[in-house]
């Protein structure tokens, strides 16, 4: 497994890194078996990934709490790992509490990369807590930033990152951004916005990248004939029209038809190159030299083992243009915003 260097840190991470957040079980992607779980994280190690990322919202803390089972008995230098702390939850007491409850989930004593979630402002904080004074007086960010530099000079975390800042929150931190080692964004065929900016911005700041939704929540896996097949959960984003799914909250006509245009396209290269569908979209992600890491989740070693072998071998150059034509009307008609669950006017990530 190919180890990527996090933009001018002295930080590696593995090209391919599990995505946790089913670990736990919970009403969003159902019920996930501990075994299963100790299983896939074995495994991963065993087939060279190092980053594993979580997040305290993550089924309610289960998926800090499983992650943590699964790496037990595995030496502790031997990966990385990665979570998250909700924007609502980053007042400077609050946000130590938090850091040290996420701690004990994992059971560990460090955490290598400590993440902000989303960016801190009312609207975002809205979507984790129904707490009216703390989305009228939401943290400050610079003392959200001061309170992760405590922690890390305190031991308790290794390294500071973002989630979901869009290009104008990234200019709004300048001051903290030498000490911020990654962004973590959704990247894939299918959510291509960060190109448009963001991507652009956090490099030029000499930030790494996490990409996640990589296969797009399973949308990417072949896995659904139709779009009308996609589950109600997953098919909240702005590919889907607003009525599609009560679950939706971006209240706007979607992109099907562009979706399934660039399917279509994914599926004309996929029969011309002789790859599935999940192999060329991890493919195509890391032929991105922008993106650190690219996150995939996996329920079984085989799925796991798929994931691998498409990070083994790079996409040739041509392939990765027809790609990246084929999805290109489905980027320009969803814009520039990477909060898909959002409209525009509502986006979380600016």
């Amino acid at each position: 497994m190919q180890q990527r260097q996090c933009g001018k840190h002295d930080l590696k991470l593995s090209a391919l890194g599990a995505g946790c957040w089913a670990f736990g079980g919970g009403k969003y992607w159902g019920d996930q078996n501990q075994k299963d779980v100790d299983e896939v994280v074995r495994y991963s190690v065993d087939l060279g990934i190092t980053y594993f990322d979580s997040a305290e919202a993550y089924n309610e803390g289960r998926s800090e709490e499983s992650l943590g089972l699964a790496l037990k008995g595995i030496p502790r230098d031997t990966v990385l790992v990665g979570t998250k702390v909700s924007p609502s939850n980053c007042y400077p007491d609050m946000l130590v509490e938090h850091c040290e409850a996420s701690l004990r989930r994992l059971g560990t004593d460090y955490i290598d990369i400590y993440m902000i979630h989303w960016p801190i402002h009312p609207h975002s904080i809205r979507h984790f807590t129904e707490d009216e004074a703390v989305i009228s007086n939401p943290p400050l960010v610079d003392d959200a930033l001061d309170t992760l530099l405590t922690l890390r000079s305190s031991g308790k975390i290794r390294r500071i990152g973002v989630s979901n800042f869009a290009a104008t929150r990234l200019k709004g931190i300048e001051s903290f951004l030498g000490e911020v080692v990654l962004n973590e964004l959704p990247y894939s065929l299918l959510t291509r916005a960060i190109e448009l900016e963001t991507l652009p911005c956090t490099v030029g700041y000499g930030m790494g990248t996490i990409g996640y939704m990589t296969l797009l929540q399973g949308l990417l896996a072949d896995i659904y004939p139709t779009l009308s097949d996609v589950p109600p959960y997953q098919r909240r984003t702005r590919h889907f029209n607003c009525t599609s799914t009560e679950l939706c909250r971006h209240g706007e006509e979607g992109a099907e038809e562009e979706t399934n245009e660039a399917l279509a396209g994914i599926r004309r290269v996929m029969k011309e190159s002789g790859m599935t569908m999940p192999e060329i979209a991890v493919k195509w992600a890391l032929a991105n030299s922008a993106i650190t890491c690219a996150l995939v989740g996996a329920r079984t070693k085989q799925e796991l083992e798929a994931n691998v072998k498409a990070a083994g071998q790079p996409l040739p150059a041509d392939i990765a243009e027809k790609l990246n034509e084929v999805t290109r009307p489905l980027m320009e008609k969803l814009g520039k915003g990477f909060d898909y669950y959002e409209s525009t006017e509502n986006d979380r990530t600016v």
